[in-house]
């Protein structure tokens, strides 16, 4: 059986001749209901206050003191576990994992000018996110090897990358690896996985992969991946 629009039996309505099928069709329209209205978005200002009161309150920091918390616990518990002659490796992303970027976007109003970025990075003075370096230094104090996985362009970030690393007490890795040394023409996520599949033929066993992006933990080659969260932008 045919039906009308809103479901109405259109072949039953024909039974009633024209003034029966009007009267069928204004009742069953009565029932009809419209399109539900999709939901307002949540107002740009409230969004940027919500996240303003989630670092300055303390709260991004209770976050990630459990994320660390669950890192080093595992770490330790697989560095108990090594067998010999397994080359134990820890990976990190470097920009809102071990370096905070909050002061400098907080201050562009939560926008992205690639100029006012490239002056930041340049300024080298991004403070370490003290929970990440936690379990950094945890890593390293247990011999493990760490390597550092970012997008941030080589040759002409590097000085002020390693310059910054070590003021913040992170200059004690294995390896930098950086966009241009790696591949400038790949994605974020397919620039991690690559350099991680890489130190995995060279005969690495990556432990623990960290990083505030999904797009960091994309792809495998590690045992166990740790998110930490990151409200301020988004990379693919």
């Amino acid at each position: 059986m045919s039906k009308g629009r809103c479901g109405i039996p259109l072949a039953h309505a024909r039974g009633y001749g024209r003034i029966g099928v009007l009267a069928v069709l204004i009742g069953a329209l009565a029932g009809c209901q419209s399109a539900p209205v999709p939901p307002e978005p949540l107002n740009l200002d409230t969004a940027k206050a919500a996240v303003i009161h989630y670092y300055e309150s303390g709260g991004s920091e209770r976050v990630l003191a459990a994320v660390a918390d669950e890192a080093k616990t595992w770490i330790e518990q697989r560095v108990a576990r090594r067998q010999p002659g397994e080359r134990l490796a820890v990976v990190f992303d470097i920009d809102d994992t071990l370096l905070s970027n909050y002061a400098h976007i907080a201050a562009l109003g939560f926008g992205y000018i690639p100029a006012d970025w490239e002056a930041w990075i340049a300024r080298g003075d991004a403070p370490a996110i003290k929970p990440m370096r936690g379990v950094f230094l945890a890593a390293r104090r247990l011999g493990l090897d760490v390597f550092l996985i970012t997008v941030r362009e080589d040759p002409r970030e590097r000085a002020v990358t390693e310059a910054n690393l070590r003021r913040e007490g992170l200059g004690d890795y294995t390896r930098l690896i950086m966009k241009s040394t790696a591949g400038p023409k790949l994605a974020a996520s397919e620039l991690k996985t690559a350099v991680r599949r890489a130190l995995y033929r060279e005969g690495y066993t990556i432990i623990a992969n960290l990083g505030d992006q999904e797009s960091d933990l994309r792809g495998g080659y590690e045992e166990r991946s740790f998110k930490l969260p990151d409200p301020l932008y988004l990379m693919e």
